[in-house]
């Protein structure tokens, strides 16, 4: 079997994992390498790509740059290009991540094999793998590690409204994608049945059904209890700022995040005297060599904590270190079981916490936060109390019982120590990963390599694919310099329409205005394709796009809806259905996508014109459609030209193509992708648009013609 995990953002390597230096670079860098080297290991797994975007960065480590990494002999990094060479948080990879998309699927064409199974870990990686399982086949596996229905709420409860979570976390586009996900996965893994029923229980396409736990493992090599004799180098960076070294050592490790609660366990530290005179506290929040120059959410908290240490006059006390790299990080946690300590983690809500596994693996008893993982994690190994993360009172009283009962703390202790090795290695989630994929991979099949055509189309250089109303049609001059130039052009470049229209009614508008039949008819919405004069159909395409749906209970779904008509038969199609939508009475399209969603429905939504609303499968669009038939006749989507003018060209445009919005009255629909530097908003309408964007890309005189080979050699391009 050969696994794609896709995980998008933050920094990831095989060695020393910078976590905790940003919001992006937690836990998940961290799960994700562990998960591919644990796969890696497996007989009956052949090869683990890990996929993360790729980084030219001097703020930044050179290794975040180099397109392959070995982690083992079956497990490898592969870095993707994607927007700008710079580090970039996710909040702001968005409107790169369709060219993530096309930049995968075309490695992947060129390496000749395709994943067996895509796992996606957070909604951008979801986003990803949506677009790649739809396009190739592959069964979408899921892991979320937070979700934006949740965190918006959290949010939300803190204070601030919804237009500055939404423009500070681009959290709309998140949500959406992260219910494409529910919509599209074949399995959604969860680290606890809390995740199940508190946080993907808040969205539409809530299928627990379609769910499994399957917690994290963690490296019991790596963490394990600290021998008698050991000499633990970190104790000098800890000792320098206690008055008593000497005392148990209550830890908190993770990233300087408010979320993370640390300022409120400094004040329940600060307000418990007999705590005080029993334990210091030892705080490791990520790395720092001055506060001013970190981002605001860290320079916020870690001030915060600064501030309440001198508040309660905690100096001597509280050990606040500058400094850690991932290799010492076992050893601070040997340190903290040594001193008989205990581990602390009072988030308001911890998705898993793959620092308690560590812990617990060391031997150090806990104290965690009753939302989330925690609960899980405590309730296999009975190692520890949960706590109220806003109750200051009941943290430290947990803290002291451990502290204070040196019976209580051996207890929990080894209940740890054997509960890790039985619960959470990194082998028995492996194996339980590998059996619930198994069944997933019976039901995919892969994209072929070639169309059931002329060979001759294979070679051409390019591709140009329009859409037909508003967009070629409008003016008959135009179209006429248009038909030239294709014609002009043939022996070097495909040329296709990609339209709404069924295969009937645009043949006979091809005919009314003179158009010769293209090599390539996208029709419906991208729900059927045929090739050449001889209306070839594509078979796979056909069994492709069937995939989930129900067209019976789309139409009962929107039988009711006020201010939606169905079209008439001629516009309805097997794997499309139309509906004439007057934005006056209807529901908003949003709306019409929730009412769908709520239905179990998995589909497109398509709004185009301003009075259309068609419904499709999920694995069927324009954008879709033209890529894989690009990828079919092995022609780069930067030889790709799109052409559109209205919403139901967007997923055409965005990513690799090179694409014109031509001048029309319905071209605002698209005015949101005036930013992205391969899309060009055209002065002029329809054909001559078009004629427009050719000369502004230069588009045909760089095109390779193909040179007539001998027999049974492979053409070779000439230029012209």
């Amino acid at each position: 079997m050969y696994i794609l995990l896709l995980s998008i953002h933050g920094l990831i390597r095989g060695h020393d994992l910078e976590l905790g230096r940003d919001a992006d670079t937690g836990g998940q860098t961290k799960y994700v390498v562990d998960l591919a080297r644990a796969l890696g290991e497996r007989d009956d797994v052949s090869q683990v790509d890990l996929v993360t975007r790729r980084v030219i960065d001097p703020a930044v480590s050179p290794d975040y740059a180099e397109r392959i990494e070995a982690l083992s002999d079956k497990a490898r990094i592969l870095r993707i290009d994607a927007g700008p060479e710079e580090y970039l948080p996710k909040e702001q990879l968005w409107d790169h991540l369709d060219s993530f998309v096309d930049n995968l699927a075309a490695l992947l064409h060129e390496v000749g094999r395709w994943p067996d199974i895509v796992h996606s870990h957070y909604a951008d990686a979801g986003y990803v793998g949506v677009r790649l399982s739809n396009l190739i086949a592959a069964p979408l596996v899921h892991t979320g590690h937070s979700l934006g229905r949740d965190k918006r709420q959290r949010l939300l409860a803190a204070g601030l409204d919804s237009d500055q979570i939404d423009a500070r976390y681009n959290m709309l586009r998140r949500i959406d994608a992260e219910e494409a996900v529910l919509a599209s996965a074949d399995l959604i893994i969860t680290s606890t049945h809390n995740e199940i029923e508190e946080q993907y229980g808040l969205y539409d396409y809530y299928m627990p059904e379609r769910m499994r736990v399957i917690p994290p493992g963690t490296d019991l090599k790596q963490f394990h209890p600290p021998s008698g004799d050991e000499a633990i180098a970190f104790a000098e960076e800890v000792e320098r700022f206690l008055d008593a070294p000497d005392k148990p050592l209550i830890l908190a490790l993770s990233r300087a995040d408010d979320r993370k609660n640390i300022v409120a366990l400094v004040e329940a530290y600060g307000e418990c005297a007999p705590l005080r005179e029993l334990a210091n506290l030892l705080i490791v929040a990520g790395n720092r060599d001055d506060i001013r120059d970190l981002d605001e959410g860290a320079r916020s908290v870690l001030t915060d904590i600064l501030i309440t240490v001198d508040a309660y006059d905690l100096y001597g006390r509280v050990a606040i270190p500058k400094h850690h790299s991932a290799d010492e990080v076992p050893e601070i946690y040997r340190l903290t079981a040594r001193s008989h300590g205990v581990f602390v983690n009072p988030a308001l809500t911890e998705p898993f916490g793959l620092t308690l596994l560590e812990a617990a693996a060391t031997g150090i008893p806990l104290v965690a936060t009753e939302n989330g993982g925690p609960v899980d994690i405590i309730g296999n190994c009975g190692n520890g109390l949960l706590v109220d993360p806003l109750d200051r009172r009941q943290i430290a009283d947990a803290l002291l019982k451990i502290l204070g009962d040196a019976q209580t703390w051996q207890t929990f202790s080894e209940r740890g120590l054997a509960g890790v090795r039985k619960h959470y290695s990194w082998q028995a989630h492996a194996a339980s990963y590998r059996e619930q994929i198994a069944p997933l991979t019976q039901q995919s099949e892969p994209i072929p390599d070639t169309p059931p055509m002329r060979r001759s189309m294979v070679y051409r250089d390019r591709a140009l694919f329009t859409d037909l109303d508003q967009s070629l049609l409008g003016d008959p001059e135009g179209v006429e310099q248009f038909v030239a130039m294709m014609r002009g052009s043939r022996r070097c470049s495909n040329f296709g329409i990609a339209t709404g229209r069924r295969l009937d009614s645009l043949l006979i508008e091809l005919k009314r205005h003179g158009i010769p039949v293209p090599d390539v008819l996208i029709t419906s919405l991208g729900t059927e394709i045929h090739y050449t004069g001889r209306l070839v159909p594509d078979d796979y395409w056909n069994e492709h796009v069937d995939h989930l749906w129900k067209p019976r209970s789309v139409r009962r779904a929107l039988a009711d809806v006020p201010g939606l008509v169905p079209q008439t038969k001629i516009e309805q199609s097997r794997f499309k259905i139309s509906y004439h939508y007057d934005p006056a009475i209807a529901p908003s399209v949003e709306e019409i996508a929730t009412l769908l969603r709520t239905r179990d429905l998995s589909v497109n939504v398509i709004h185009a014109f301003g009075q259309f609303l068609d419904i499709v499968p999920v694995r069927a669009s324009k954008g879709l459609a033209v890529r894989y038939v690009a990828h079919r006749f092995g022609i780069p989507l930067e030889h790709v030209l799109v052409v559109g003018g209205s919403g139901a060209d967007e997923d055409m445009m965005r990513g690799n193509t090179l694409a014109v919005v031509v001048a029309n009255r319905h071209h605002e629909e698209l005015s949101q992708l005036a930013e992205i530097d391969n899309i060009y908003f055209a002065q002029q309408a329809h054909a001559k648009g078009i004629l427009e964007a050719v000369e502004h890309y230069d588009f045909f005189r760089s095109c390779q013609v193909p040179v007539v080979a001998p027999v049974g050699e492979q053409p070779r391009a000439s230029q012209e």
